[in-house]
């Protein structure tokens, strides 16, 4: 790394953070970029000089030398300029974000000196949606290692928004509530990390601050936390709650018969009310506020999805805590690192840019990851270095989780030099004289369904509607609002979730982000237009990275098809000298449906990506062993692709063996290698085809489909 600006500001002098670039940003990396480009110059110039004659060329495979094989051939060369031109111009759109590649180092020890006693209130909002696609444990973990912090109790609120409406997740919520009072203290107690109590008891060690005689305590704490999850799985597994249990809050009282997931009325349960002195844990000391927040719900008014609960709770914390900065979480990405609040309010609360910041993201890190990580889902290159290089323009994009935002610039308020110098962070104490039920009567207005009607939320207030990625134009309004963003790596990562453990829920929730991304490329959000004149022309090209996605899935669908037919016929595409699956299937598949909604032909659909799945499933991914299941769509193509290139192959290595004195086999090399790599590239296709016995394989009706559309292609040609 090279040292960048450490900047002096404030009463000690020092910044709270610190700026370095990263070595990528040298001389030798531009160079081979350079080299990189200088080959992309070439093979275009390659393509337009050595463009084939509309008639009278050869064929190849029949050496018949029609003019219908000329014009075949000159039509498959123009689609390949095409693709390769696609190519290159994504390529230097990816070098606005790897040129430019900054990292921060916050100093959470000088920032305690300062501010101990002046630290602002934190409002940290859990987002679920389906109780059976998201279990109730996997948010009541989430939030128990929030409330777990290193952070002032007092000044601390956690709430979740349960879009489900399910009683068992209210359930759940009142059930950790109980157990807060002994794990809070406990994790305090050892310096417990992680603080997720399903994550910490599953390891194979204790914490190191933990002695010989400390291991009763252990064992008893496990014990209640295994009780817990076992009243909450006998709850949903019987389908009903006790009235023994119902009775022990009048939150239930909300619940009957007529109650369905899509139609409501607004629930809002104050469940510790951390204002009152009596809200204490087992060892005495406050507890953080615990908000359990279902929003109105009706079949005739949209939702707008996540984007409509985030503004809810928006609304809501503004009413019960009203806490200067919010962080908000999906319901399986826990904290892992509990001081990740004073290593953010490093950022925040610096006396010389602080008041510049509208949000800091953190990587998106998962805890399920394989070995080899064979479903791609770390994304490594984008969290380590692209989403770094955006932060080198002050634009670090918003991605929905692990996300520390300022109040007023979530809600709205564009950015001013005049709020240097003003202190923001007080916690409101505007409630402090309102009773609970006053305070959630109150809020259930707010989290009505009628109540934006008329005003700009979802416009100019809160996170913005109509996009199946919210967050990410979200953010991008921010910005343009004259609002800086920063992007924070740490070493050990702040939040750890659970990734997508089959191959059809990667797609799915790849084909999600790629339809929302690209509404926004092609509509008036296009950073190129909305951002011209607001943000860096860097930071346009570096979202462009990503918008882009579904527009390259057809010069990849292109490049993936039409070379190997080519082979079968011995049309010559190169001279003489992958993410294949998610763009060939998940991203062509968003191209396709966001063109459709444009032309309202069809409504936004949120397709939600299931956590829970079978031990079965779990078993193979823990072996990476792909899951190829599912009868979509998709499969049909990935297995169709697989086949034209098996086809391709196949015939081609029998002309090699068997007719050496082929006239183009020299010209046919590249496209013989090419050929060769993408049958290795599909082996586990293969292998779920025609090998495999378990649950896990193609289903018959896909292999049949994919058969018939592959021969096909190969036949019309």
């Amino acid at each position: 790394m090279e040292s960048g600006e450490a900047g002096r500001s404030g009463a000690g002098g020092v910044s709270l953070f610190e700026t370095r670039k990263a070595r990528s940003n040298g001389v030798s990396y531009k160079v081979f970029a350079a080299t990189i480009g200088v080959g992309i110059l070439l093979i275009w110039v390659y393509r337009l000089v050595e463009l084939p004659a509309s008639s009278g060329g050869v064929d190849g495979g029949d050496g018949d030398g029609d003019g219908g094989g000329g014009r075949r051939r000159r039509l498959a060369w123009i689609g390949m300029f095409l693709a390769e031109l696609c190519f290159g111009i994504y390529w230097s759109f990816t070098q606005a974000v790897r040129w430019n590649v900054v990292y921060r180092y916050p100093f959470k020890d000088r920032l305690l000196q300062r501010y101990e006693n002046k630290l602002p209130g934190v409002d940290i909002f859990v987002c679920t949606a389906d109780p059976k696609a998201e279990p109730p444990l996997l948010a009541i973990n989430t939030i128990l290692s929030a409330m777990a912090y290193n952070y002032p109790t007092t000044k601390l609120s956690v709430y979740l928004s349960d879009d489900g409406g399910s009683e068992f997740t209210f359930y759940a919520v009142l059930e950790a509530s109980h157990f807060s009072r002994s794990w809070i203290p406990f994790c305090k107690k050892f310096n417990v990390e992680p603080r997720c109590p399903e994550a910490y008891f599953s390891r194979q060690f204790k914490s190191p601050a933990m002695e010989e005689h400390d291991d009763q305590e252990w064992l008893a704490m496990k014990k209640q936390y295994e009780d817990m999850k076992n009243r909450i799985e006998s709850a949903i597994v019987n389908g009903s709650i006790s009235k023994e249990i119902r009775n022990q809050h009048n939150g239930f009282l909300e619940w009957n018969d007529k109650i369905t997931k899509h139609d409501h009325q607004p629930i809002v349960q104050i469940i510790i009310d951390g204002r009152k002195t009596d809200a204490v844990d087992n060892d005495g000391c406050r507890l953080p506020t615990l908000v359990y927040m279902a929003r109105e719900k009706r079949p005739s008014v949209p939702h707008n999805f996540k984007a409509g609960a985030m503004n809810a709770l928006i609304r809501v914390s503004s009413e019960i805590s009203n806490g200067a900065v919010i962080l908000n979480l999906d319901c399986d990405m826990h904290a892992n690192n509990p001081d990740t609040i004073q290593e953010t309010l490093c950022f925040f609360m610096d006396e010389e840019t602080g008041h510049e910041i509208a949000y800091v993201q953190y990587p998106q890190c998962f805890s399920n990851i394989t070995k080899n990580d064979f479903y791609a889902n770390s994304a490594t290159v984008i969290q380590q270095i692209e989403l770094a290089g955006m932060d080198g323009y002050d634009a670090a994009i918003y991605i929905g989780t692990g996300c520390f935002h300022r109040r007023e610039s979530l809600c709205g308020r564009k950015f001013s030099e005049d709020l240097k110098g003003e202190y923001l962070w007080e916690t409101n104490k505007k409630n402090v004289e309102k009773t609970v039920e006053e305070m959630e009567e109150e809020s259930k207005v707010l989290a009505g369904c009628s109540f934006e009607k008329g005003t700009p939320w979802g416009k100019e207030m809160g996170l913005v509607y109509g996009c199946l990625v919210e967050d990410m134009i979200t953010g991008l309004s921010i910005q343009c609002r004259g609002w800086k963003s920063y992007y924070y790596l740490p070493d050990k990562a702040a939040f750890l979730g659970l990734a997508p453990n089959t191959l059809d829920l990667s797609l799915i929730q790849h084909k999600r982000w790629c339809q929302g991304m690209f509404q926004i490329f092609i509509s008036k959000f296009c950073p190129f237009i909305f951002g011209h004149g607001k943000i860096k022309l860097g930071a346009q090209m570096g979202y462009c990275v990503y918008l882009s996605w579904a527009l390259l899935s057809l010069p990849t669908f292109y490049y993936v098809m039409v070379p190997p037919l080519c082979l079968l016929k011995g049309i010559p595409l190169f001279p003489k000298r992958i993410l294949v699956i998610r763009r060939t299937t998940a991203y062509i598949f968003s191209f396709i449906e966001t063109i459709i909604k444009q032309f309202g032909l069809s409504e936004t659909i949120f397709d939600l990506t299931p956590k829970a799945v079978s031990q079965d499933v779990l078993k193979r991914y823990e072996k990476e062993v792909m899951e190829f299941e599912s009868s979509s769509s998709m499969f049909i193509i990935i297995a169709t692709l697989a086949m034209v290139n098996l086809f391709s192959f196949l015939k081609s290595f029998k002309i090699i063996i068997f007719r050496p004195q082929f006239d183009n086999l020299e010209k046919l090399a590249s496209q013989f290698v090419l050929c060769g790599l993408m049958v290795m590239v599909n082996m586990p296709v293969y292998e779920a085809l025609f090998v495999r016995k378990d649950n896990g394989r193609f289903p018959f009706s896909v292999m049949f489909k994919a058969s018939v559309l592959a021969s096909f292609a190969c036949l019309c040609l």
